[in-house]
């Protein structure tokens, strides 16, 4: 009989493992947890629910990620390196997926699942880059890369946070990671019979370091340095919530036929400025930071338990990345890759369930830089299995122009090689002894920087859509601002949003501090410029009855006195018709 229902399956083009009803997906991402800030890695910290999802798992030990949050989530959500979806970095226009891109969330939100984000995005504020446009459901985030950055209202905390619920923003009382973990919780609990695929996607522990003396206060006793009892309070806060949503799909009876994963975005910030490192920072000897391409920039904890499906307690040491979360769990749940779909990673069932010890030869292309403009050789690593090829900078972020010749030739004469099998703290660097090695993988990442970015139609700048249909009111802040005086310049004080308007009226409110000063507030778009007194003692300006064109454009909103121009907080385009 059983040998008759298998063959039944099969000829149905249903595999067995896929027979019950489709697995829910609890995706577990912190932000800024670097590999050794878990307990299972001989660190101090203690993370008793995490270490439990390795050891009623899969650990991989050797999992890369982007050295930066943004791209990172950029490949988790579409398979695809970040430069496809035209993700580069973190600030100004860089962080805006293409509209085109194809999300996990809208592949399982067609074939049924219930889906929901609840934390961080950062990959767009407005339409049409929110996570409501890109196949989540339910939704609760707050804005930007982070609570309390230049998207966010002045003065916003981790504590009684304005967040954006669905696309309304209202304000919560609680905890910001609390309250995201309780918000999936309830998603949970609501879909418990449909299959779901809920994203915990906590800010923790991303800076600012603000956390319950609760939680910090056994680190601090520990003798810590008071950066590193805060991250720690931070973590041991997202461990407790972890455990909280353990329980929960337990106490429905879901956790057998719940994949659940849990990973970090990035490597760990070790210092707070560039000359001023964490004393005695747990980094299990590897080398590097956040923003780096050394190993501790790109190395994450990766760990997934699927009871009854995946074995347990089980570490592998083959080389995976962020670029094979989609189709390991569309693999999972018998959900095809759309038609035409192209994605760069590969699905890692196979191995989790034992049915490949050995994943087929394979290199992984990390790279990042400021601005939206890719830039060939800068701040990249080509990390294979045993060799690591890397172009390095200190400050990635501080370069904003395309290299010329001799820039290009300085940094291919200083590429370093690393031997990662060997030399995991990337101590000896072996380029000179292996220049072989070194032109054979400098020559993949030109085949690669050239595939995802020429071939692939890579199109820059993203451009926010001003009076759609889906959201006719949008607020533009700092965050999204592109041109030489943003946020990854030094912080200057001026810049410009790249738009889309559709034809129709607009009030256009701009908001900024209290003036000190007589000025004229500027408004520029397609061509025109608008002007109004502003008085000393303003915080805003209401442009009203502004007609805007159909098409693309840059949009300009600035003060101006004598003496200087300076960029305003927020516009306002709120559209009347």
């Amino acid at each position: 009989m059983k040998s008759l229902v298998l063959l039944v399956l099969l000829i149905a083009g249903i595999h067995p493992l896929y027979a019950q009803k489709r697995p829910n997906i609890l995706l577990i991402m912190t932000d800024d947890q670097g590999i050794g800030d878990v307990g299972l890695h001989n660190n101090l910290l203690k993370t008793p629910n995490m270490d439990a999802i390795a050891a009623q798992g899969v650990e991989l030990r050797q999992f890369i990620v982007n050295f930066n949050c943004s791209p990172t989530r950029a490949s988790i959500m579409t398979g695809r390196d970040n430069y496809r979806t035209s993700v580069v970095g973190v600030t100004e226009t860089s962080p805006l997926m293409k509209e085109s891109e194809v999300t996990i969330a809208k592949i399982l939100s067609d074939a049924g699942y219930r889906t929901g984000l609840f934390g961080k995005w950062h990959l767009g504020d407005n339409y049409p880059m929110r996570p409501s446009d890109k196949g989540f459901q339910e939704t609760l985030i707050h804005k930007g890369g982070g609570i309390g950055q230049a998207s966010d209202p002045p003065g916003n905390s981790y504590f009684n946070p304005i967040l954006q619920q669905n696309n309304i923003s209202r304000q919560f009382q609680g905890y910001c990671d609390d309250i995201f973990a309780d918000a999936t919780i309830s998603f949970i609990e609501k879909n418990r019979d449909k299959p779901f695929f809920a994203f915990y996607a906590t800010n923790l522990p991303h800076f600012p370091l603000v956390v319950a003396d609760k939680w910090a206060d056994p680190y601090r006793k520990m003798g810590m340095h008071e950066l590193n009892a805060l991250t720690y309070g931070m973590i041991a806060n997202v461990d407790a919530n972890i455990g909280r949503l353990m329980a929960k799909l337990k106490e429905l009876d879901i956790e057998d036929n719940t994949i659940v994963i849990f990973l970090s975005d990035n490597g760990p910030r070790t210092k707070r400025s560039k000359n001023d490192l964490y004393p005695d920072r747990y980094v299990m000897n590897l080398r590097g930071t956040k923003t780096s391409v050394y190993e501790n920039g790109i190395h994450a904890p990766f760990f997934i338990k699927w009871p009854g499906k995946i074995p347990q307690g089980v570490k592998l040491n083959n080389l995976t990345a962020h670029i094979d979360v989609l189709p390991t769990l569309l693999d999972a749940c018998n959900v095809p890759v759309p038609k035409n779909l192209q994605i760069d990673g590969i699905s890692l069932m196979p191995l989790l369930t034992e049915k490949v010890k050995q994943l087929p030869e394979r290199n992984i292309f990390i790279q990042g830089h400021a601005g939206s403009e890719p830039f060939k050789y800068v701040h990249f690593t080509v990390r294979g299995q045993r060799y690591k090829l890397i172009s390095p900078h200190d400050e990635p972020y501080e370069i904003v122009n395309r290299p010329n010749a001799d820039e290009i030739k300085s940094m291919i004469s200083s590429l370093e090689l690393y031997d990662i099998e060997k030399d995991p703290s990337e101590i000896n660097n072996i380029a000179k002894q292996n220049p072989g090695i070194v032109d054979d993988l400098l020559a993949k990442y030109e085949q690669w920087f050239d595939k995802v970015i020429y071939d692939r139609g890579y199109d820059w700048p993203q451009r926010i859509h001003l009076g759609s249909k889906f959201q006719r009111n949008v607020e533009l802040s700092r965050f999204e601002w592109g041109g030489p005086g943003t946020i990854g310049n030094k912080g200057k004080q001026l810049g410009y949003w790249e738009v889309f308007s559709n034809a129709a009226k607009y009030r256009i409110t701009l908001r900024f501090q209290k003036t000190n000063k007589p000025a004229f507030a500027v408004l520029k778009y397609m061509g025109k410029e608008y002007r109004v007194q502003v008085n000393t003692g303003n915080t805003q300006i209401v442009f009203d009855e502004i007609s805007l064109p159909e098409g693309n454009g840059r949009f300009e909103a600035y003060l101006k006195s004598a003496a200087e121009e300076t960029g305003v907080q927020f516009v306002n385009v709120d559209r009347l018709n």
